[in-house]
């Protein structure tokens, strides 16, 4: 990795996904206080490529806005800044609850950062489907990492819409990326649904699990351990050398059972204390391994090129699915039509026929 700008002067704390009172960029600051919310494409262009935080987190809410003004300011940046975009490595994080995924990223990121290299996360927020509030944005997390100028923290609260968060994540890594970042972790709320989608934007998809809590392999669908690049047993401060060593051994037996990896890498099995850094340097040496390998072999860019593939036809359908919902045709006959069903005066496949068939002659 090329050496970085390793200054650490600036403040930097997270709170609902936006800085606050960042020290740095000081002179983009006061030109935000002195135009207000309002910038120009060029200006939101060149304050992301020239590093500027401030101006990188309006962006990320513009990407993150339901205005359709918004969204269409958010693409039109996203395309100036492609060209500046790809040159970093994705790293997806998830793990059980209560695995200490935060702890694990602040000493990780940490350790990144003293290489030379700058970091962004990415959290994807559990949010609360009944108030949408964020649960992790209500409070201050990664201390060290948010004081750091070379680290940028960005919570996504999910709203309950999983798909939608997960798209504009992926933009918000080019936004990443643009501003300089070389280094994208990508936290997950936990194991489930939301793991599948992080994999499907990342290089490389880290797992993190504890020793010592039961039954390891219970709580973890076959799915998420057959996407793990790495599993990592954290917390071994905490646990015994032989509740360590059976977790290990359980691990590395049920990753033996899965076909070989499209990538060429076996996956790994190790262990850490984030709370104490044993074994993080480990880590952050086996994902460069990682890297070297599959871009030795091709696999890197093939699997970026695939993931590019999927979030354009993504994309495609979430969009079209809006359209239709935002339809005054449909939503005006949505609930009536809804009802019959509900009574059983109408099958699920006519209604459905009924409401495209509105959609389509609205057109």
């Amino acid at each position: 990795m090329p050496d970085k700008n390793k200054n650490n002067n600036s403040s930097l704390s997270v709170n609902k996904g936006v800085e606050q009172n960042s020290a740095i960029n000081t002179e983009g600051l006061e030109r935000f206080k002195n135009k207000g919310s309002s910038l120009s494409l060029e200006e939101y262009v060149d304050g992301i490529k020239s590093g500027n935080r401030t101006i990188l987190s309006r962006a990320i809410t513009l990407i993150e806005s339901t205005k359709t003004e918004h969204r269409q300011l958010a693409q039109d940046i996203i395309e100036q800044c492609l060209p500046d975009t790809g040159n970093s490595i994705r790293i997806g994080i998830t793990g059980v609850p209560g695995v200490g995924k935060s702890t694990f990223i602040e000493s990780l990121g940490n350790h990144i950062i003293d290489r030379g290299n700058k970091l962004a996360v990415l959290a994807i927020d559990p949010s609360s489907t009944r108030t949408k509030g964020s649960i992790l944005g209500d409070k201050t997390r990664m201390e060290t990492l948010a004081n750091n100028e070379n680290a940028f923290i960005r919570p996504s609260p999910t709203g309950g819409s999983l798909g939608g968060v997960a798209r504009k994540t992926r933009e918000t890594i080019y936004l990443c990326e643009a501003a300089g970042f070389d280094t994208i972790f990508i936290e997950t709320v936990g194991v489930g649904q939301s793991e599948t989608a992080v994999h499907s934007m990342v290089d490389f998809f880290l797992l993190l699990m504890l020793a010592g809590a039961g039954d390891e392999l219970q709580g973890i669908k076959r799915g998420i351990m057959e996407m793990a690049d790495t599993i990592a047993i954290n917390k071994v401060d905490e646990a015994s050398e032989k509740a360590v060593s059976q977790a290990v051994r359980e691990y590395k037996n049920a990753l033996h059972l899965y076909p070989e990896t499209k990538s060429g890498w076996k996956p790994k099995v190790t262990t850490c204390s984030a709370l104490t850094d044993k074994g993080i340097p480990d880590i952050w040496k086996t994902i460069q391994e990682y890297i070297q390998l599959t871009k030795e072999n091709g696999y890197f860019e093939d699997n970026r090129n695939r993931q590019a593939k999927h979030w354009m036809y993504d994309t495609i359908t979430s969009r079209l699915t809006e359209h239709f919902y935002d339809n005054p045709a449909v939503k005006k006959k949505q609930k009536q039509i809804e009802k019959k069903v509900l009574n059983g005066e109408m099958s699920s496949f006519k209604a459905a026929q009924e409401l495209l068939n509105l959609y389509f002659n609205s057109l």
